[in-house]
């Protein structure tokens, strides 16, 4: 393990796993990142890899068939994938949110049902709560379910799953109309199940095509039109209608140390490609890193990954401990991906010229890095959630 981003405290399991993960990338992901991500291919072989690791079931209990592993665990699982390809990480990502949310929400029919599936990766997640209008205003929401008999039919259009072809349940946050005192609590979570693939892949339930996107190629970001979809009663998450907002809220939480997990480890990456190069590249008579403009670059590389690393640990660690971390998770995901962007800045200046050749992974990290200043909530939305919980905090 390298002096960077290191984690104390771990486990003799969480290590293996780790190191485990890390062999992966080196030699299955990293290898291969370039030619998929140009050509936006699945990575099916690489899925095949992380299935036979048994990572799809990493944080499902053990009962279902899973590791049982923490959030922990998993935020540095997806730091390492990251490093490897962004876009790997993502695959996992929405299914790592939807086995959590059947976990801490679900009931005993949908944990036996979906989870001993989810675990061997036969059945994949997606997580749909943004729509073409409504972006970060989650209250905007406008798609629909009406109760009809024991069934609900629901009719709208969700925006930007990941996984939503690959994918066989969808968690989706609708609105019912049960005359609630806010908008929140007209909000009810469904998991829709269908077959993997795009066209109408449920009666009902459209998948039209995936996304073109300046980067985070290779999986798939898809809308999903729902047209008269009907669905039994037994869908809804937990059972209980009314719940979906703060259901999706609590897995927001994951998601967004996820984000910064993620951003975490396209900045290693980024560090470890621009050391190499400085070291190797020389100017004026010896290697550009032994000149101090890029040297000081490197140190201020270095700080920002120790940083940002520290602050998806900490928000990881809250959680396992059964605290609320909505204000640590959204200060980890808000410097992460500030911090990576910049650190992936610095590195393509260091590489100079061929930074910006299809040749240098560095072109890559440049493309994929922008997403994590806008996934699972901008950069503006973390400081919004992060001023408010601490104005409640130090309240007057």
């Amino acid at each position: 393990m390298a002096r960077l981003a290191r984690t104390p405290g771990l486990t003799d399991v969480q290590v293996s796993i780790l190191e485990t993960v890390r062999e992966f990338a080196n030699r299955e992901i990293i290898p291969r990142a370039q030619k998929l991500e140009h050509s936006d291919t699945y990575p099916e072989e690489i899925v095949d890899g992380m299935r036979e690791m048994g990572l799809f079931g990493l944080t499902i209990p053990e009962e279902f068939g899973g590791l049982g592993e923490s959030l922990l665990t998993y935020a540095l699982v997806v730091e390492e994938l990251s490093r490897g390809w962004m876009s790997i990480s993502g695959i996992v990502n929405t299914h790592f949110i939807v086995a959590y949310l059947i976990s801490q929400h679900g009931t005993d029919e949908q944990r036996r049902r979906l989870l001993p599936r989810m675990a061997t990766g036969e059945v994949r997640g997606a997580f749909s709560m943004s729509e073409p209008e409504c972006g970060s205003d989650v209250s905007a929401i406008k798609t629909r379910a009406v109760p009809d008999g024991d069934d609900y039919v629901l009719n709208g259009q969700k925006m930007w799953l990941t996984n939503g072809a690959y994918s066989s349940v969808v968690a989706t946050l609708v609105k019912t109309d049960l005359g609630a005192d806010s908008v929140y609590g007209d909000m009810t979570t469904f998991l829709l199940e269908k077959e993997p693939g795009f066209g109408e892949t449920a009666a009902g339930l459209t998948i039209p095509g995936k996304i073109e996107k300046m980067g985070y190629k290779g999986v798939e970001t898809t809308e999903m039109i729902l047209a008269d979809h009907r669905v039994p009663a037994a869908s809804i998450l937990g059972g209980t209608p009314g719940k979906g907002f703060y259901q999706m809220m609590d897995g927001i939480e994951v998601g967004r140390v996820n984000v910064a997990a993620r951003a975490c480890g396209i900045s290693i990456r980024a560090f470890e490609l621009a050391v190499a190069y400085a070291q190797q590249r020389r100017t004026f008579g010896k290697p550009i890193a032994a000149h101090q403009a890029v040297a000081f670059k490197l140190a201020e590389m270095g700080t920002k990954i120790e940083a940002s690393h520290a602050l998806m640990v900490n928000a990881a660690r809250l959680k396992d401990s059964g605290a609320r971390n909505d204000v640590e998770a959204g200060m980890a995901k808000l410097l992460a991906s500030e911090y990576c962007a910049e650190v992936v800045q610095d590195s393509f200046r260091i590489h100079g010229g061929y930074g910006y050749s299809k040749e240098y992974e560095i072109e890559r990290l440049m493309r994929e890095a922008p997403f994590l200043l806008i996934g699972e909530g901008t950069s503006e939305i973390q400081k919004t959630i992060i001023s408010r919980g601490l104005l409640k905090e130090y309240g007057a």
